[in-house]
């Protein structure tokens, strides 16, 4: 009989695990990420991984976007489909979803009581290490779906590819979207490296599409492919976009490939969201081609419901308030082309808070050129740097900065500063990003 638990019990019972996302001290090896350990607690289980379709998605930059818009247009498409995501923003509840609907309390509750025997033994022998609180949503989210009878399974990779938990599965479809440089200590300092650590995913039987990539990047995808003998389809080359149009609330733009012409919009902002809305599509016509139905209308519908937050999203419209979840320089790079390219303002002020193990340097040089004033802050996360470590680093970039230690401190601070015909960047972390959001809507606007 599996122990009663209630809700706050399960979350307990995960946070009571190793947790490296709160941890920057982390040795990415086969000791430290030992998949093992994961084939054990899903055999325990009967393998809830197996027997669906899967798309498996890796890459730096546009994981969570382009997972959300292929689950949109599946369950848009009458197929019952289960997302996995990370990190959260509000509630572990956001990482599992099914047909665009968080987990209950009860379903998570009870997933997490199944599961807690089989992980107290494995890890008592820790004979492959110990499970840790990824690995152990990881497994929630294959039973769920399984009880479900999910159709298809849509994994976004926690971090690198190779040795992470979602690795264990045999995908349909391996999407790697844009790579840049990101958690170089773990992963590797060059982007070979790292391009290593994200082809792991890729899997005999599989159709592989790819992002356009950094030359060495595409080098080493193009290689795995090869000796794997799966196809590899470029977005860029193989499917092409153009955006046509657009406003605060979406954008319009056509996507082209060899099985046509699409007039598409999506709800989010930035254009590189037409790049994962092209990586999505590609994805979709690849199922439809294998025998799912997929009608163009169900593209269109799904990616004009599309919902993800703290990527470009608006809080608040006079004065323009943006939250972006940016945490490397090549990102926040993509931000400002963005901004610079569609939004109209006066002045723009930045809230900028990050997380210790990133390359904060870089960040604050591709923001200098931006913002008339910029305030630094740190989130409650327990891997943000404080406000005198983003200081210091800030002014060895030649940036001047104020500093305010609390976030709702900051924001209302800079509210207070900004006419109505300027612009607020929020950036720097997702857990910054989220914190932003409850913060303005819990203010009258």
């Amino acid at each position: 009989m599996h122990s009663i638990m209630n809700y706050l019990q399960a979350e307990q019972f995960l946070v009571s695990l190793t947790d490296y996302e709160t941890s920057s001290a982390v040795i990415y090896n086969a000791a430290n990420y030992d998949l093992r350990r994961m084939e054990l607690l899903l055999g325990s289980v009967n393998n809830p991984h197996r027997g669906r379709g899967t798309i498996h998605i890796t890459g730096t930059k546009g994981k969570g976007s382009t997972a959300a818009m292929i689950s949109s247009v599946l369950s848009t498409a009458k197929y019952r489909t289960g997302l996995f995501t990370s990190p959260h923003l509000h509630t572990w509840r956001e990482r599992i979803a099914l047909n665009g609907r968080l987990i209950t309390k009860k379903d998570f509750t009870a997933i997490a009581a199944v599961l807690k025997p089989f992980v107290r033994s494995i890890n008592a022998q820790a004979r492959f290490g110990k499970l840790t609180t990824f690995e152990v949503l990881t497994a929630m989210a294959f039973l769920y779906f399984s009880k479900k009878n999910a159709d298809y399974q849509v994994l976004e990779v926690g971090m690198g590819g190779r040795l992470d938990a979602t690795n264990v599965v045999n995908p349909d479809i391996c999407i790697i979207t844009s790579i840049s440089l990101d958690h170089t200590q773990i992963l590797g300092e060059t982007l070979e490296q790292i391009a290593g650590e994200k082809a792991g995913i890729i899997k005999p039987g599989c159709t592989v599409i790819s992002a356009p990539q950094p030359t060495e990047v595409e080098a080493v995808i193009k290689r795995k492919c090869r000796e794997l003998k799966v196809p590899l389809i470029k977005a860029g080359k193989d499917i092409t976009w153009q955006r046509t149009g657009g406003d605060l609330d979406r954008q319009i733009f056509k996507l082209s490939d060899k099985t046509g012409v699409y007039d598409l919009t999506v709800p989010l902002l930035g254009e590189y969201q037409l790049e994962n809305a092209a990586l999505a599509v590609s994805a979709l016509n690849i199922l439809s081609q294998r025998g799912s139905h997929i009608e163009y209308a169900d593209i269109a519908k799904g990616l004009s419901s599309v919902r993800w937050p703290a990527r470009l999203q608006i809080l608040k419209r006079s004065p323009l308030v943006i939250a972006d979840g940016a945490h490397n320089a090549y990102s926040i790079k993509k931000v400002i082309q963005s901004i610079k390219k569609f939004l109209s303002y006066k002045k723009v002020f930045i809230v900028f808070g990050s997380s210790r193990d990133k390359d904060i340097q870089g960040m604050a040089q591709e923001l200098s050129g931006l913002a008339n004033r910029i305030i630094l802050t740190q989130s409650h996360h327990p891997r943000a740097a404080s406000v005198d470590h983003l200081a210091r680093i800030f002014k060895e970039a030649g940036v001047e900065v104020y500093t305010e230690p609390d976030p709702e401190d900051a924001v209302v601070n800079i509210l207070a500063q900004a006419d109505k015909d300027d612009l607020i960047l929020i950036t720097g972390s997702l857990f910054l990003a989220a914190e932003a959001e409850t913060i303005l809507l819990n203010r009258v606007n």
